[in-house]
């Protein structure tokens, strides 16, 4: 698998979203590493662009396609991980004139660190049988409401990547809207003169006067 000639590098975080413009004509790779038996969700929008659509590799570290999506607005996908490196590419060169503006979202899971932190709890656990709400249930509860907040923050960042998508198609739209009603205003124009023209040249008198 050769490397492609543009590239970012994500870190290892939970939860990462990133807008960019991709050029006619051109092709964009990211990698994303990756732990054994983790969870790689991504999920990527056309926001703007002439037709909404691009095409979508997902390949595994040993350069294996995963996925593979033809001229796609949107899409989800979610595979299971092995170590080492996914390379997710958005390709627009079948475009030569129009760019497109894409959003994508990764959620990350099973990514080891929780399991950190629920053994880092666990070393204050002793001593809890007198306490009314043990600290398990304060931490799964603390969990609970974490996993909320992050369904919430993904939920209102996919509404927002929804919301411009749409508000992009409406001033697309509207320019269209305005650009026709003035070619059918110039063409009104026209035909008025032209008609006003012919009324008038049928009221001439057109009969020469004798000498």
């Amino acid at each position: 698998l050769l490397p492609p000639p543009r590239g970012a590098e994500f870190s290892p975080s939970l939860d990462s979203d990133f807008t960019f413009t991709l050029p006619a004509g051109r092709k964009e790779c990211f990698y994303q590493p990756m732990r054994r038996e983790a969870s790689l969700e991504l999920e990527y929008q056309v926001l703007d662009g002439a037709g909404l659509d691009v095409d979508f590799h997902l390949l595994s570290p040993k350069g294996e396609t995963l996925v593979f999506d033809e001229r796609k607005s949107d899409g989800v996908h979610t595979v299971e991980t092995e170590d080492g490196d996914y390379m997710f590419c958005f390709d627009n060169t079948f475009s030569t004139i129009s760019e497109k503006v894409i959003f994508f979202e990764l959620i990350l899971d099973n990514m080891g660190e929780d399991g950190q932190d629920q053994e880092d709890w666990k070393k204050y656990v002793t001593g809890t049988d007198l306490l009314d709400m043990k600290l398990e249930d304060i931490l799964e509860s603390i969990n609970s409401v974490k996993a909320r907040l992050s369904k919430s923050v993904q939920i209102q960042t996919l509404l927002r990547a929804f919301e411009a998508r749409d508000r992009n198609i409406q001033e697309s739209n509207f320019d269209r809207v305005n650009f026709w009603s003035m070619v059918n205003l110039g063409v009104m124009v026209v035909v008025s003169a032209v008609q006003v023209y012919m009324l008038k040249s049928l009221f001439e008198d057109k009969r020469k006067s004798r000498t």
